[in-house]
């Protein structure tokens, strides 16, 4: 269990830098880091192994880690910037984000980290959002506030905007998607001030890093995987607030809506949301009763233990011939894992490591509900 004796410990600052250093290495993703976590029992033991992973899962270049230096400087950039690194062994990693299994296995942290302890309800929605819609935001966020809960949200212009201002005095938690010292959007600067002081900024990306296109979506699943569940409030049909729902319910978690007009734009992907099930939900109250029955189950139930377990090392011969039967099955097309395991017949630990070589050499691509797919040539 993730929450056993032993797991949860403060990691000293060569552990830290040696975190830094897997996951910023070239195709080592958050889903590739625990399953290298689950074969090798350590960060350490994980980067030893990864040039010879990579080879035997047909990689033509040797496998480059991430140099020591940089990962030092980075540890060093945020000191510098009173923040500091969480790695997914830390007391202050919140189990509710650590079951998810894409989770970060690090991020940095600014501002009061005490309140991740809270149990966590989001709030996310419109940029361009009505008057209505942001005070009825704010609104729910302060009651979630008053009653106990954190309010998470992206720091985002309009909707996140107003949960955190709702929030602010009783604690609010900002995910943004670039590094924990980049303000966006600018507008939103003193509200970044006053969360550093009141609230707590979570940041899975290097100091400095300008968010592009593709941070957000990743900003989004730390966002629902903080939190018991998700509220929308106001978002169109091809929102990006309709991504960070998507991940909730993937996630196990609450989907929750607020109901708007058929004839404002803004509110049709609310609207679609409640009609294929999301919860409507109208005040903080409805919020409170739509998540309760997740404060009574453990989130973190069933994560398993990846640390500190003894090096398991597949028999050669088996992975010659595992690697042989995946690579025939896999392709372009996306597949479950646990299809290929039924059709390989093989243990899943084998094909998990047939896998983990092929991700390593930057061939297999990793999609939402277990599935891969090999990687066309040019990717």
């Amino acid at each position: 269990m993730i929450d056993t004796p032993g797991y949860r410990r403060i990691p000293s600052e060569q552990e830290r830098v040696d975190w830094l250093r897997l996951i910023r290495t070239e195709n080592v993703g958050p889903v590739t880091f625990r399953q290298l976590l689950g074969r090798y029992g350590s960060v350490g033991r994980a980067l030893e192994a990864l040039p010879e992973l990579a080879r035997q899962g047909g990689r033509a270049k040797p496998l480059s880690l991430y140099p020591k230096a940089v990962a030092e400087r980075e540890l060093a950039a945020l000191a510098r910037l009173g923040a500091t690194l969480v790695t997914l062994v830390d007391p202050a990693y919140p189990p509710a984000l650590a079951a998810v299994p894409d989770a970060p296995p690090v991020f940095s942290l600014r501002g009061h980290a005490y309140l991740l302890e809270k149990p966590t309800v989001a709030i996310v929605g419109a940029r361009n959002a009505s008057a209505n819609g942001r005070t009825l935001a704010e609104r729910i966020a302060r009651g979630l506030g008053e009653a106990g809960f954190l309010v998470a949200s992206g720091l985002a212009r309009g909707i996140d905007a107003a949960a955190h201002a709702g929030s602010l005095a009783q604690g609010t938690a900002a995910v943004v998607a670039g590094g924990i010292d980049v303000i966006y959007p600018e507008e939103n600067t003193g509200l970044y001030e006053d969360i550093w002081q009141q609230g707590v900024i979570i940041a899975e990306s290097a100091p400095g890093t300008q968010p592009t296109a593709r941070h957000f979506p990743r900003r989004n699943r730390i966002i629902s995987g903080l939190a018991l569940g998700t509220v929308v409030v106001e978002a169109a049909e091809r929102s990006g607030s309709l991504i960070t729902a998507r991940f909730a319910g993937e996630q196990g978690r609450e989907v929750m809506a607020v109901p708007g007009s058929p004839l404002d734009p803004r509110c049709r992907g609310t609207n679609r949301l409640i009609r294929t099930g999301a919860t409507l939900v109208e005040t903080a109250e409805d919020v409170i009763e739509a998540v309760s029955p997740m404060l009574r189950r453990p989130l973190s139930e069933g994560t398993p233990d990846l640390f500190d377990q003894p090096p398991v090392e597949p028999d050669a011969g088996t992975l010659t011939q595992a690697r042989r039967q995946v690579i025939e099955l896999l392709g372009p097309s996306p597949v479950s894992v646990d299809e290929l395991i039924r059709q390989c017949q093989l243990s899943p630990s084998i094909v998990l490591t047939v896998l983990l070589e092929i991700d390593l050499a930057g061939r297999l691509e990793r999609l939402p509900g277990n599935k891969v797919a090999l990687r066309v040539v040019g990717d």
